[in-house]
C-alpha cells in the first residue's frame, strides 16, 4: 500500500452479544459488508460492519479502460462499415467496368481477325484505347482481394465487440455510474453510522506498510489527529537525544519523497521519541526534566511548560529500550493523556490526562504494570494498551481502562518487522499506529469493536 496524501482505516464492527474477536474473520478489502444482525438483551439492533481497508471500487480504473477500449472498437467499427460501403460502392462500379473491358476485348480480337477489312488508321486508334483499358485489370482484381479483407476484418471486429461487452456485462460496468453513486451513498450512510458508535476496543492489529526508511534507530514522526481533512502536514523528529530540529513536510507524499517545506529549531533538546502533536502543538519531554513543553508550529514559541510532578525521568523509568523514554505523551479521542511511572507507584505506570493548553493533570490512574517492562503503549478511547516487547515476537499484552479503572491481559499480535520499535502511537483521525521501527516509519492498521448507539440509549 503506498500512501498518496494520507492513510486511512475506516474498519467499523459493531459487537455481536457473544461475539469472539479472535475467531471473527475479517476481509476489508472485499468493501463495505454487513456480516451479521441481531438484538441484544435489551432488545436494541446491533450489527457487523466491516468497511474497505483500500479504497472504494478497486476496479474503477479497470472498468474504464475497458469503457474506453470498446468505445474504441465500436468506432473502428463504425469507420470499417463506411469504408466498406465505399468500396462496395466502387467494386460495383469496376464490375461493370470489367464487363465492358471484357466486351471490348473480344470486340477487339474480332475486328483483330477482320482487320484486313478495316482501315489501318481505324484499327490503331482502336488498339490504342483498349492498351489504356490494360492496367485497370490488376486494379480490379486488387479491389476484389481488398473487398474481401475488409469483410474479414469487419466480421473480427464485430466478434471482438461481442466479447467485449461480455466482459463488460460479467464486471458490471454499464451500471459503473449507477453502481459508484450507490457506493457514496453507502459510504455516506456508514460515515453517519460512525458519528453515533461509541469509542471502540482494539480487537487487532496488522501491517505494517514501511512508508519511508530514513534516519536513525530511533526516532518519531507523526501527523496531527485534529488536523482537518486538506491539512495532511506530517512531522518528522529524529534521534531520542541532543536534538532541536524538527522538519515538517506538507503530505504524505513530499514526506515519502523528502520534500521538506520548514524546519523548526526548538527553543530545547527533546528526550526519548514520544512526543504528538496536538491541535497545532507539538508536546514533548524537555531533556534531562520532567517537564512538559507545549511549543506551537503557528507561532514559533512556547506556549506552556509545567513539571509532570513525581515522574521518572533520565532513564528512570523507560520503556525496555531505554532512550530516555520515561514520558510518553499520546492523544486520543477523549484528550491528551501523559503515561509515566512514579516511585510512590513503585515503578508501575501512571495514567494522566492533561489540560491540553495548561498541561495541568486533570486526574490520574496508577495501574500495577511495570513502566520497565512495558516495551511501548498507546491509547485508544480512554484505554491503555501495553506491548511486553519492544523486539521480535512483541504483542499488546496489558490494557487499562480509565472509564472503569479495571485492567486486564490481552494477546494481541503484530508484526514487528524491523525488530525493534522505538516509538509507537496512535492517530485517532486515520485509525491507525504510527511507529518508527529501527529506521524505518511504519503504520500498522487497527481493528476495533464499536456499538451502535441508537436514540433511545440516553
Amino acid at each position: 500500500m503506498q500512501p498518496s496524501s494520507r492513510i486511512l482505516n475506516l474498519l467499523l464492527l459493531a459487537l455481536l452479544n457473544g461475539l469472539d474477536p479472535s475467531k471473527t474473520q475479517i476481509s476489508p478489502k472485499e468493501g463495505w459488508q454487513v456480516y451479521s444482525s441481531a438484538q441484544d438483551p435489551d432488545g436494541r439492533c446491533i450489527c457487523t460492519v466491516v468497511a474497505p481497508e483500500q479504497n472504494l471500487c478497486s476496479r474503477d480504473a479497470k472498468s474504464r479502460q475497458l469503457r474506453q477500449l470498446l468505445e474504441k472498437v465500436q468506432n473502428m467499427s463504425q469507420s470499417i462499415e463506411v469504408l466498406n460501403l465505399r468500396t462496395q460502392r466502387d467494386f460495383q462500379y469496376v464490375l461493370r467496368m470489367e464487363t465492358q473491358m471484357k466486351g471490348l476485348k473480344a470486340k477487339f480480337r474480332q475486328i483483330e481477325d477482320d482487320r484486313k477489312t478495316l482501315m489501318t488508321k481505324h484499327f490503331q486508334e482502336l488498339k490504342e484505347k483498349m492498351d489504356e483499358l490494360l492496367p485497370l485489370i490488376p486494379v480490379l482484381e486488387q479491389y476484389k482481394t481488398d473487398a474481401k479483407l475488409i469483410t474479414q476484418f469487419k466480421e473480427e471486429i464485430r466478434n471482438l465487440s461481442s466479447v467485449l461487452t461480455g466482459i463488460q456485462e460479467e464486471i458490471g460496468a454499464y451500471d459503473y455510474e449507477e453502481l459508484h453513486q450507490r457506493v457514496l451513498s453507502l459510504e455516506t450512510r456508514l460515515r453517519d453510522c460512525m458519528k453515533k458508535l461509541t469509542c471502540g476496543k482494539l480487537m487487532k492489529i496488522t501491517g505494517p506498510v514501511t512508508v519511508k526508511t530514513s534516519g536513525t534507530r530511533f526516532g518519531a514522526w507523526m501527523t496531527d489527529p485534529l488536523a482537518s481533512e486538506k491539512n495532511n502536514r506530517v512531522w518528522y523528529m529524529d534521534s531520542y537525544t541532543n536534538n532541536k530540529i524538527v522538519r515538517e513536510y506538507k503530505s504524505m507524499a513530499d514526506f515519502v519523497s523528502g520534500a521538506e517545506s520548514r524546519t523548526y529549531n526548538l527553543p530545547f533538546k527533546w528526550a526519548g521519541t514520544n512526543h504528538v502533536v496536538y491541535n497545532g502543538s507539538l508536546y514533548f519531554n524537555k531533556y534531562q526534566s520532567n517537564i512538559i513543553i507545549k511549543y506551537s508550529f503557528d507561532t514559533g514559541r512556547v506556549l506552556a511548560q509545567r513539571s509532570l510532578e513525581y515522574a521518572g525521568f533520565h532513564n528512570v523509568y523507560p520503556y525496555t529500550w531505554g532512550g530516555f523514554s520515561d514520558i510518553d505523551l499520546m492523544a486520543d479521542e477523549i484528550g491528551l493523556w501523559a503515561v509515566y511511572a512514579t516511585n510512590q507507584n513503585a515503578g508501575n505506570i501512571v495514567i494522566s490526562q492533561l489540560n491540553q493548553d495548561t498541561l495541568e493533570v486533570m486526574k490520574s490512574w496508577s495501574t500495577g504494570y511495570p513502566k520497565r517492562s512495558a516495551g511501548e503503549s498507546f491509547m485508544i478511547c480512554g484505554t491503555l494498551y501495553v506491548t511486553n516487547s519492544h523486539l521480535t515476537g512483541a504483542k499488546v499484552y496489558y490494557s487499562y481502562s480509565t472509564k472503569t479503572s479495571t485492567y486486564e491481559y490481552t494477546d494481541i499480535p503484530f508484526h514487528n518487522q524491523y525488530f525493534h520499535i522505538s516509538m509507537l502511537d496512535y492517530n485517532a483521525r486515520d485509525r491507525a499506529l504510527y511507529a518508527w521501527n529501527n529506521g524505518h516509519q511504519v503504520l500498522f492498521n487497527v481493528t476495533l469493536f464499536h456499538i451502535i448507539k441508537t436514540e433511545d440509549d440516553t
